[in-house]
């Protein structure tokens, strides 16, 4: 089956975790690129300076192509990975987890830091809306006015977004197309004569579908 959706939170979302008096916060975010990512950690930095960990992992592209997990300090393998597991366990991308922790004295060895880690950002997940998206490919339709029936006949389709429009004798409609129907949308188009249709790029929304915490409406 061809894949053109993928899973990841609406928006922030926060969980917290305590394990021998050390305090693990645990912050959520929908992130698109690695400048993102940066930012949100510059935030959660700041607002807690004088925590002694800021760990973190997220993965970024529809198909997951792009992702770490740092451990900020702590034993290797103990914070960021247990992490990134709860990402994969969630299934999403396009999503950031920063774990901070402020140490409470006791030290909590390498299985007791993994769990904190792993249960933390369980929390914060659990607590996020989880939505699905799809892959929209858009493109520049021009065409004569005249053609302006057999096109809107087309662009009626409901997987076909229309996000610009200039309507002269020459008319220039920019669509946006769900990724599995581009062909067949643009085939269409292309029979109807004096019309061009170009691709312009590939761009990520929301099809608004709610996953998570039992919202079962749909939002356009």
């Amino acid at each position: 089956m061809f894949e053109d959706s993928y899973k990841t939170i609406a928006s922030p979302a926060e969980g917290s975790y305590s394990e021998k008096r050390s305090k693990f916060l645990a912050y959520a975010f929908p992130v698109q690129n690695e400048q993102e990512v940066k930012q949100r950690l510059a935030e959660i930095q700041k607002k807690h300076w004088d925590a002694r960990h800021h760990c973190y992992a997220y993965i970024l592209g529809p198909h997951k192509d792009a992702y770490r997990q740092n451990d900020n300090g702590e034993p290797s393998g103990t914070a960021g990975r247990p992490i990134y597991g709860q990402l994969l366990s969630k299934d999403v991308t396009n999503t950031l987890v920063i774990v901070v922790r402020y140490f409470g004295g006791i030290k909590l060895g390498v299985s007791g830091l993994q769990n904190a880690y792993k249960v933390a950002a369980r929390e914060a997940l659990d607590a996020a809306d989880i939505v699905e998206r799809t892959i929209q490919e858009t493109f520049r339709v021009t065409f004569e006015y005249v053609k302006m029936n057999d096109i809107m006949q087309i662009l009626k389709d409901p997987e076909v977004q229309v996000i610009d429009r200039q309507s002269y004798m020459q008319c220039i409609y920019t669509i946006s197309v769900r990724q599995r129907d581009a062909d067949r949308v643009t085939e269409a188009l292309r029979k109807i004569p004096m019309t061009e249709v170009i691709p312009v790029c590939f761009l990520f929304i929301s099809c608004c579908l709610y996953l998570s915490k039992d919202l079962k409406k749909t939002i356009f």
